[in-house]
């Protein structure tokens, strides 16, 4: 399979870089380039690419702008959106995020963490800069604890685990491993864990981890269900 990317960026030597470090790989290629966030979601919307890599700072619409019209609660059919930045602020994260973001890439964390963002996201994975992904979730909470809802169904002991080693920024191979268990019993717990939070990915799950008190032990979510 070939995932097909969309790159948006108001910087033509910006896009170029990209678009040389996906498509020396095997299984990427580029379909087409925006350079400001309105024609980002014009073209997006058209050619339906697998994965759209956008910048936090265009023209017209900004990334979070752009992400919200293509993935945001309110669109049927949500492309993955991957933010690709050299912004490391807590208020686009978190924008971007709650918009509907399955990715939040620094642009100095190299090529190698940018393909493994488009190819997690094209896998319905999410995946954000090592260097932030503890900080930016943490950074969620405070402000909105008191409005966070409990999950449909409240989660096992197993699940919550699991949430909490995603809101640390784990990935699944190294869930399974921790807990000893299959790779393919983590991703059936994931899908267990967004019915119950109602939530799409694991982004949000480790947002609604951090935000609800989780990851402190402190509040009524600190305490698993058997």
């Amino acid at each position: 399979m070939t995932i097909r990317v969309l790159l948006a960026d108001d910087q033509a030597m910006v896009r170029g870089g990209l678009r040389l470090i996906l498509e020396d790989q095997d299984d990427i290629t580029v379909v087409g380039e925006a350079a400001d966030g309105a024609e980002a979601v014009g073209l997006a919307r058209r050619l339906r690419p697998d994965v759209c890599l956008v910048d936090i700072r265009m023209p017209r619409l900004d990334g979070i702008e752009v992400t919200r019209a293509l993935a945001g609660a309110g669109v049927a059919d949500p492309l993955r959106v991957v933010i690709v930045t050299t912004f490391d602020l807590d208020e686009y994260v978190h924008g971007a995020l709650h918009a509907g973001a399955v990715g939040f890439v620094l642009k100095d964390a190299g090529p190698a963490l940018l393909v493994e963002a488009v190819r997690a996201a094209c896998a319905g994975d999410a995946l954000i800069s090592p260097s932030i992904t503890l900080r930016l979730l943490r950074s969620l909470a405070p402000a909105r604890r008191t409005a966070v809802s409990g999950p449909a169904q409240p989660l096992s002991a197993r699940e919550t685990e699991v949430v909490r080693a995603i809101a640390r920024g784990r990935t699944n191979q190294e869930i399974a491993a921790a807990l000893f268990i299959s790779v393919s019993t983590v991703k059936s717990h994931l899908a267990t864990v967004q019915g119950k939070l109602r939530v799409r990915n694991r982004v949000e799950i480790a947002a609604w981890a951090w935000e609800s008190r989780l990851m402190d032990d402190t509040g009524p979510a600190g305490r698993p269900s058997p």
